[in-house]
């Protein structure tokens, strides 16, 4: 049985930047000879990579804290100690996102968001095409 003092520890672990699904994405852009910044503080939410010749923002989402498979965390099949705690937590990053989404739109951005586990890992030539496909767009309507 874990202590709270044991999961405040490991809870302050997780890095809110440069993470290794971050790293991997950026990496598999940077050979292909697409440049961009890391964590840009000058757009809303900080995309974790903004590609700013392009107007392309991404985010590589982890799956606990942005909702996916929200119903199976609600349903409490994912959170089992402080339940309402983390429903809220995770209902504000939902929105966070959203609101940081629109905001970037408006300012004229694509806005691409990719799951850590479920799409960065798992299929990175996917992302990778996804953002090359972004980049052929812009171009076009240039």
């Amino acid at each position: 049985m874990e202590t709270t003092e044991y999961r405040s520890k490991m809870m302050s672990k997780i890095r809110s930047t440069g993470g290794k699904a971050e790293t991997i994405l950026g990496k598999a852009i940077w050979h292909k000879g697409i440049r961009y910044f890391r964590n840009y503080k000058k757009l809303p939410g900080k995309p974790d990579l903004a590609i700013t010749k392009y107007k392309i923002a991404v985010f590589v989402d982890g799956e606990y804290w942005h909702g996916y498979n929200y119903d199976e965390i609600k349903s409490g099949k994912r959170v089992h100690r402080n339940r309402q705690y983390w429903l809220k937590k995770i209902n504000y990053n939902m929105e966070h996102d959203r609101k940081v989404n629109d905001e970037l739109k408006k300012m004229g951005w694509t806005v691409i968001r990719f799951w850590e586990r479920h799409q960065v890992f798992k299929d990175l030539n996917y992302c990778t095409d996804t953002i090359l496909n972004a980049i052929k767009s812009k171009e076009g309507n240039k």
